[in-house]
């Protein structure tokens, strides 16, 4: 047995990012990961940083790359009936976004991570979490071949969706709310340099498109499919020639270049509550999930970490419980506006099956009224942006 202040189950963003926090306030941790570091630095996930999130990164010391590399973007673009607007951020809420990869900031807060000399164990298997109701909650796990026993005063399920730590709750304590949504994203990374300057949704009769962006070399797209929409029917072409009807303009055309990634994504919502269970806490996307149109899962997972990291310092500081009854509530009114957030840019961007003109009407007066509208507008900034 060996023993922590903090366990922390999961190596994405989250679990890497609280690790990190904890470790500027002299709060001794564990990682634990059951994938590889190569596995875990390749995932390519969300691109979309919320002011407050670079701007925690670059206050803790790990966003010197992002700073040099990442996009700032002050808006976004929106298109539909053959025009693109332009949703001001910087002029409408004063704050803008940042286009740089989950998979670099990872990157970054596993080389920080290395750099203390604190334990980040990939390849770890057989996690368990068990006494989460008393004082001295272990985990148990196989690393190397050996079975070890982590024993902690607290226990951070940053796992995801599929993890363990979740399911670990015992059923009646938790209450879950979910939603399947009848499509999902078919994602293109391709080699070509952007044909846009800011991110760009597009919603057109034959369905939902994103324009966006990695790098300054490589471009990422996004087509409105269904969920389990097989890859084989999209060969490069069909791609190619789809995004060009969806998002072309008279005048402008879509840079093409060689496709290095593509895979389908289905489209959820998902909110377990409470996030907390004794001495168990729940961040990013263990507790909850997010359709990705609004650009909130990764911003609310470091959200949540944020939070936890104030609440683990001020308990150890005050050793008052009661303390810790806050984590849950504050992170969930943040979660549930990211919710609504998320899905109303869904509803009004995507095609749903079998729409009728009804339906296309209104979301077409929708559209219509962000964009003429500077009080929508701004609505729709401050909840991209960060609320």
């Amino acid at each position: 047995m060996t023993r922590t202040q903090v366990g922390i189950v999961g190596a994405g963003p989250a679990g890497l990012m609280l690790a990190h926090l904890l470790h500027l306030e002299g709060i001794d941790s564990v990682v634990l990961e059951d994938r590889s570091r190569e596995y875990v630095e390749a995932r390519i996930r969300a691109g979309v940083l919320e002011q407050g999130t670079s701007d925690l990164l670059v206050e803790t010391g790990v966003g010197e790359r992002m700073q040099r590399e990442g996009e700032v973007h002050a808006g976004i673009g929106i298109q539909f009936d053959g025009e693109r607007h332009r949703i001001d951020l910087e002029a409408l809420v004063g704050k803008s976004i940042v286009i740089y990869g989950q998979t670099e900031i990872v990157k970054d807060l596993i080389e920080a991570r290395l750099a203390t000399g604190r334990p980040l164990l990939f390849e770890v298997g057989e996690v368990a979490v068990h006494d989460l109701e008393t004082d001295r909650p272990r985990i148990t796990f196989v690393h190397e071949g050996a079975r070890q026993e982590l024993e902690c005063d607290v226990i951070a399920g940053c796992d995801g969706f599929h993890g363990v730590c979740r399911p670990s709750i015992p059923a009646g304590v938790l209450t879950e709310f979910s939603r399947e949504y009848p499509f999902g994203w078919l994602g293109v990374l391709a080699e070509v340099a952007p044909s846009i300057e800011e991110v760009t949704y597009c919603t057109h009769e034959r369905g939902f498109a994103l324009l966006s962006l990695r790098t300054r070399q490589l471009s990422r797209y996004y087509l409105q499919c269904a969920p389990d929409e097989e890859l084989a029917l999209w060969p490069d072409g069909r791609i190619w020639e789809e995004l060009q009807t969806r998002v072309g303009l008279e005048g402008w055309t879509l840079a093409e270049g060689p496709v290095l990634e593509k895979g389908v994504t289905g489209m959820r919502s998902f909110v377990a509550e409470p996030m907390r269970h004794g001495c168990l806490f729940l961040a990013g996307d263990a507790a909850h999930i997010v359709p990705p149109t609004g650009a909130k899962g990764l911003n609310l997972a470091i959200g949540d970490v944020r939070l936890l990291a104030e609440t683990i310092v001020d308990w150890y500081r005050s050793g008052d419980n009661a303390v810790l009854e806050r984590y849950s509530p504050e992170c969930l009114r943040r979660v549930w506006r990211a919710e609504h957030f998320s899905w109303w840019m869904t509803t009004m961007l995507h095609l749903p099956p079998g729409e009728d003109p009804f339906g296309y009407r209104l979301r077409q007066s929708q559209l219509r009224y962000v964009v003429g509208s500077r009080v929508a507008a701004t609505s729709l900034a401050e909840n991209y942006v960060g609320y």
